[in-house]
């Protein structure tokens, strides 16, 4: 019999984390869960952990090659037939409640599709409290952030709530809501390998009318690497592929309206973005025909979501703001519906 929830994690030269990562999850209150690991070829003692909890894990995948952080968590997603799945970064340490906190708040709310709790960056273990991300919100250039980003935590975020989307560091998805925003085999895009591919499946299940919820009770602990201040120290592949999956999230899911509405911020920002790549950034040069080859897909994608769309183009955009943006919760069973 399936567990309730499928934990999917993605190792990748994980080794200095998983240990704790995976003691974090053996001390989850909430008990009706299993571990599915895939490795991506790695070259550290990753292997050797994944080894040391092997009776722990349902399933394990030691892959010769790195394909990907989406293609390895939609083969992960594919093993179980669980309610919901937690999409877990080797990184993130939980608290014994995050489970028991973020299932509780999905099995109350039908129409939230997928929940992203408090997560603090490491150091807060040590007792200073740095928020890691609170959501992801866009802002009108087409920009992704994590809400509440570097600032402490003096309980600023402390209100259950919808945002745009979750963290894939640690986010809950409900797994109706991934069958039904999925193309083909696929719940993360392919084609993004490793990187935005979160804020791009929250944006088509914003689309099909599902809510994300804030759950401030679920916390966890996140190393983060990637960072905006932090581009220049990051390795090519990473910057590369962040500078092609900008432009591919936009292909597939903004509408016409949208781009006109903000069609000066995002220009400017993507002038800037091509010049810096151009002039500074050369090792990302690959991105540009990487994008071109991935078109043809990413238009499918496009008409594949056009055609399931439940909410209207007017409630897409009330998401884009420079600050942070929230919004109430429902009615519980008030799934809704919004013209065009």
């Amino acid at each position: 019999m399936n567990a309730r929830v499928l934990v999917s994690v993605v190792t990748f030269n994980s080794g200095r984390h998983l240990e704790t990562c995976l003691e974090s999850l053996k001390q989850q209150i909430f008990r009706d869960y299993s571990v599915a690991v895939w490795d991506n070829a790695s070259a550290d003692e990753t292997r050797g952990t994944i080894e040391k909890h092997r009776d722990f894990l349902s399933f394990v995948q030691l892959s010769d090659r790195n394909v990907g952080f989406s293609a390895a968590h939609n083969r992960l997603i594919e093993t179980g037939e669980s309610e919901y799945v937690l999409v877990l970064n080797p990184d993130v340490i939980l608290e014994p409640g995050f489970l028991q906190n973020m299932v509780s708040a999905l099995d109350g709310d039908p129409c939230a599709g997928s929940a992203t709790g408090k997560l603090l960056r490491k150091t807060a273990a040590s007792g200073q409290k740095v928020i890691d991300s609170t959501g992801i919100y866009f802002t009108p250039n087409q920009r992704h952030f994590d809400r509440g980003s570097n600032q402490v935590d003096r309980g600023q975020y402390e209100k259950c709530a919808y945002v745009f989307g979750a963290s894939g560091a640690a986010a809950l998805y409900r797994r109706a809501m991934l069958q039904e925003v999925r193309y083909e085999a696929e719940y993360f895009d392919e084609s993004f390998f490793a990187y935005r591919e979160d804020a791009d499946l929250a944006w088509r299940a914003q689309w099909m009318g599902w809510r994300c919820l804030y759950v401030p009770q679920a916390v966890g602990y996140h190393e983060r690497r990637v960072l905006p201040e932090n581009r220049s120290s990051l390795p090519d592949a990473i910057n590369m592929h962040s500078f092609k999956n900008r432009f591919l999230m936009r292909v597939k899911n903004m509408d016409p309206g949208t781009y006109a509405r903000f069609f000066v911020p995002v220009t400017i920002r993507d002038a800037a973005a091509l010049a810096y790549v151009l002039g500074r950034e050369w090792s990302s040069l690959p991105g540009i025909p990487a994008t071109i080859r991935a078109l043809p897909r990413a238009l499918a994608w496009r008409k594949f979501t056009r055609s399931r769309r439940r909410v209207s183009p007017a409630e897409i955009r009330s998401w884009f703001s420079y600050t942070p943006v929230a919004k109430p919760l429902l009615i519980p069973n008030s799934r809704f519906l919004i013209p065009d």
